[in-house]
């Protein structure tokens, strides 16, 4: 069979397969520490859940517009209001599903064939794989310690290029947890700005943050095209429900391509959504944050133990991003002997950096403090044997 060449560019997220081995052996009776994939062990919470309930007994199954429902753009305009001072127009807010939904409409509005998109590198891997779908030419930047692991307005401006049309942020990161300040963010809106550009930044961690408080976009740069999800921070991953805050030119023609490519995001998931902005839904979701950052420290203490622990620990998310090289320079093989060997999983950095990735892993705080230190104690073992 003969397929379009595009998506010669989409490459497999290599964890997957991963997953799929630590699952079989879990299922022979392995004890499989799962620091794999970036889903907390936590249920969406109960709130949540019971407003979905509900609009599935009342029959809200039908279609919504395809911005979404007005009252849940209205409520993440409060959201914005509230938590990051920001006045946005609830008109300027599209529900799409999943954040995936969202930068799927950012990448087919913003860029085309020969326009070029500065990104990260790490970054989550979607991120390369959208642009290229759209026919843009990737210019991936590799970023470490001396930046923040983050694109900075002084790279920006040292690699935007007469073609570029879209320099793009995540902050917190995926696969770092690094963040950018206000002032920062502010600086590559200005530096994009100046070049005829483009800023869009993916937030979907916005929220899980744990030594700087959350910013937004919104707050500094409001030209800037952002993406965010309930997924992470509100716990609702499976509902498969995000959002894409644009400029209010730019709305017409997103909710165009959305009533295209989606129609509408799911309605049970808009209903059940409403309620993970209540006070006693923020009041849990700041416990699970509360607990994601001892989790975070006290993975950290353990790595310290093994002198692993980054020079610059994770800000936000739920992820360290670990350098291997003293050990290996194959972080495939690395982290599948260490499943083989320890029944510890964890993701080969393969997946996320053009370069550097072969010696670094992720790592996902996303269980309990007593199984990371397990798997602390496990890797332990495990790096002696190097």
């Amino acid at each position: 069979m003969r397929f379009s060449s595009r998506i010669d560019r989409v490459q497999a997220f290599r964890v997957m397969s991963l997953l799929e081995e630590a699952q079989a052996r879990e299922a022979a009776g392995h004890d499989i520490i799962h620091l794999e994939i970036g889903e907390p062990d936590f249920a969406t919470p109960e709130a949540v859940v019971a407003a979905g309930q509900q609009a599935l007994t009342s029959g809200q199954t039908r279609y919504t517009p395809a911005a979404g429902l007005p009252a849940l753009r209205e409520a993440i305009a409060e959201h914005y209001a509230r938590h990051f001072d920001a006045a946005v127009d609830p008109a300027r807010i599209i529900v799409t599903p999943g954040a995936s939904g969202a930068l799927l409409l950012a990448s087919q509005l913003l860029v085309q064939r020969g326009d070029r998109v500065l990104m990260a590198d790490p970054t989550y891997p979607c991120n390369r794989h959208l642009m290229a779908l759209a026919d843009a030419e990737l210019d991936t930047v590799p970023v470490g310690p001396e930046s923040g692991w983050q694109l900075d307005a002084a790279l920006v401006a040292a690699h935007w290029q007469r073609d570029t049309r879209l320099a793009m942020l995540a902050t917190p990161s995926n696969p770092t947890g690094h963040m950018l300040d206000g002032a920062q963010l502010s600086a590559v809106a200005e530096a994009a700005r100046e070049r005829e550009g483009y800023l869009l930044v993916d937030e979907i961690y916005q929220g899980l943050t744990y030594d700087l408080p959350p910013v937004s976009a919104a707050t500094v740069a409001p030209e800037a095209f952002v993406v965010n999800s309930f997924s992470k921070y509100f716990g609702m991953t499976g509902w498969r429900l995000g959002w894409l805050l644009a400029p209010q030119a730019a709305i017409e023609p997103l909710t165009r391509l959305a009533q295209n490519i989606f129609l509408a995001a799911p309605t049970p998931s808009q209903h059940a959504a409403l309620a993970a902005f209540t006070p006693q839904c923020r009041e849990e979701l700041e416990r699970r944050r509360q607990e994601l950052q001892r989790r975070r420290d006290a993975l950290l203490a353990g790595l310290a133990r093994l002198q692993l622990a980054p020079s610059v620990p994770p800000q936000g998310a739920f992820y360290v991003w670990l350098d291997i090289s003293r050990y290996s320079h194959d972080s495939q093989g690395f982290c599948r002997r260490l499943l083989e060997e320890e029944n510890v999983a964890i993701t080969p950095g393969v997946d996320f950096a053009v370069r550097g990735g072969e010696h670094h892993v992720r790592i996902a705080f996303t269980n309990e403090v007593a199984r990371l230190q397990e798997a602390v104690m496990r890797l332990e073992r495990f790096l002696t044997r190097q």
